[in-house]
């Protein structure tokens, strides 16, 4: 991860300080330096000028930080020496400052405290009775204060910029998850929907093929309910659209369990029971009954060959429960591979808190029950 980048207004405005204050100390003469025009002035002014350029250089540029911390304390050193006024001594909160984003809190402090040891050095060299005189205590103070507040805001500006660094990963993370929620969703809507009807339309044509020569009448009524079997896919399909834009309306379990009800002799005799009131379940809730009453199902004609299949639902003011149970040829669940659709199924209910159940045994059929509790945000 890349280092922290210093707040980019702070350097500028204090370099441009120190310019006016030491510019209007010469003009004023106030005291007694070398003038407006000269040598040390211009060295003055260049120095600034490279550390603006030193600045600019670090934000549009990857520049080593080391160097880069180097040459910053080598001009703010020479800056300071050539100002007459004294005032660009403020310009050593700046080094704390920009280690701060390049290096941590513990460089830092010990650049800090190095610049305090630094200033103070040179009032003992340069004034042997400093303590004595109130102009360098309080220049002493102003720069122990600058430092403290100058460490303080960098220590501000990092905190923020690791927190929208955090947070921009974490929104990467959530949008990477909600694409795979999404796309479980799909192809579960996928498998449930257009899967039950083509295994339904598959089992009608094999039934019309069998028997359109000993029984013309049933291979009709196979081909008319594989008709329907298509007009309900291609309105699951354009009920899925709907869910997508947002505009679906609510199902009702009861009306789209009715339409499976079937005992014409032309495939297995299929049974629907629902009882109950349904209003106080939420549309997750209900559709993932739907879904697995579907699945149950589509298993029954697909894999166990059941002659007869029965479809109950109980609603109950806590709970909904739905039991599909057939006379086929039953399996071991522990033995069995769960392939898709078990599985979305599972992940369908147990997104609304429900269980899902599979009794089953070679040659006695299968009974599927789920179980979905009805939540109090839905009552």
């Amino acid at each position: 991860m890349s280092a922290y980048v210093p707040v980019p207004w702070v350097s500028p405005l204090l370099y441009g300080a120190v310019l006016l204050g030491g510019v209007y100390y010469l003009a004023a003469d106030l005291g007694a330096g070398s003038g407006l025009l000269s040598w040390r002035t211009a060295g003055f002014v260049a120095g600034l000028a490279a550390l603006c350029a030193l600045d600019v250089a670090g934000r549009r540029r990857n520049l080593s930080p080391v160097p880069t911390l180097l040459v910053r304390c080598v001009l703010t050193g020479a800056v300071v020496a050539l100002d007459t006024s004294e005032l660009s001594q403020v310009l050593f909160v700046l080094l704390p400052f920009t280690a701060y984003f390049a290096f941590g809190r513990t460089t830092a402090l010990v650049l800090g405290a190095l610049c305090l040891a630094g200033l103070l050095t040179g009032f003992v060299l340069t004034a042997p009775a400093w303590y004595r005189d109130m102009e360098y205590v309080s220049d002493l103070l102003m720069v122990a204060v600058g430092l403290v507040l100058a460490i303080s805001m960098a220590a501000v500006a990092v905190g923020e910029q690791r927190a929208r660094r955090e947070l921009q990963e974490y929104a990467a993370r959530v949008a990477e998850l909600s694409a795979a929620t999404e796309r479980n969703r799909l192809a579960r809507d996928i498998h449930d929907s257009l899967g039950h009807h083509l295994t339904a339309i598959s089992v009608q044509l094999e039934i019309a093929s069998e028997f359109r020569a000993l029984d013309p009448d049933a291979a009709g009524r196979a081909m008319t309910e594989a008709r329907q079997s298509v007009k309900l896919a291609l309105g699951d399909v354009r009920q899925s659209v709907r869910a997508l834009r947002d505009d679906a309306p609510r199902p009702s379990l009861s009306a789209a369990l009715a339409g499976w009800a079937r005992d014409d002799g032309a495939g297995p005799c299929v049974s629907v029971q629902v009882t109950g009131d349904e209003d106080g379940y939420g549309t997750a809730a209900l559709t993932a009954l739907y879904r697995a009453a579907q699945e149950g199902l589509t298993n029954a004609l697909r894999h166990a060959r059941a002659s007869r299949v029965s479809v109950a639902v109980r609603l109950t003011e806590d709970t909904a429960r739905l039991a599909v149970t057939d006379d086929g040829c039953g399996f071991t669940p522990d033995r069995a591979a769960g392939g898709f659709g078990l599985t979305g199924m599972r992940e369908r209910v147990h997104l609304v808190a429900g269980s899902v159940d599979i009794d089953s045994r070679p040659g006695e059929g299968t009974r599927l029950t789920v179980v979905v509790p009805r939540r109090e945000g839905e009552r």
